[in-house]
């Protein structure tokens, strides 16, 4: 309902749902969840998927040792057209946790070789991808920066960008009608 109160015919802007981890809190921690948002809206051609690697692995989708039946399964329920963007993180978390805790790259679950393999995945490899790993994290910078992130990437390496974001600086703000607390 809310979907389609803020969205209109002419809008330009693609709204895009994030793929959840299945905490029991939340919708989206399955594909299915995702096409039946997409389905119930009144302009699906305005909506699209960002997935989440840690949060689809904590979710319970194998993409460290079947990324391909993923997308596959994806494809089949949600359709990879609707796949727009990436964001790319490690997991603090063993696969199927339900959790949703982000690691630095490489020192989490899915590891530095299944990241290679997203980065880098045919299906994959031209979309936006965003590193969402906080950089303030003790020791981020030496273990694993985003420069070295990006140079993983065969082509186009300007899809990996740190983004400075800051959460703290909008506490009670609201920014286009979301509330940050």
């Amino acid at each position: 309902e809310v979907l389609n109160t803020v969205m209109w015919s002419d809008m330009t802007t693609t709204v895009l749902l994030e793929t959840m981890a299945g905490k029991g809190s939340e919708v989206g921690g399955k594909f299915e969840d995702l096409a039946e948002i997409i389905s119930k809206t009144k302009l699906p051609d305005k909506i699209g998927v960002c997935l989440d690697t840690c949060h689809i692995y904590d979710g319970g989708y194998d993409i460290v040792n079947n990324l391909d039946g993923v997308l596959e399964e994806f494809d089949r329920i949600v359709g990879l057209d609707k796949l727009k963007a990436i964001h790319i993180n490690d997991s603090k978390n063993p696969y199927a946790s339900h959790k949703d805790r982000h690691e630095k790259i490489g020192d989490g679950f899915l590891g530095i070789d299944a990241i290679t393999r997203i980065i880098n995945h045919e299906k994959l490899k031209d979309l936006p991808f965003f590193l969402e790993t906080p950089n303030d994290i003790d020791g981020y910078e030496s273990t694993f920066s985003v420069d070295e992130l990006s140079q993983i990437k065969s082509s186009d390496l300007e899809k990996v960008k740190p983004i400075e974001f800051k959460p703290e600086d909008y506490v009670g703000k609201v920014i286009k009608g979301v509330n940050w607390y």
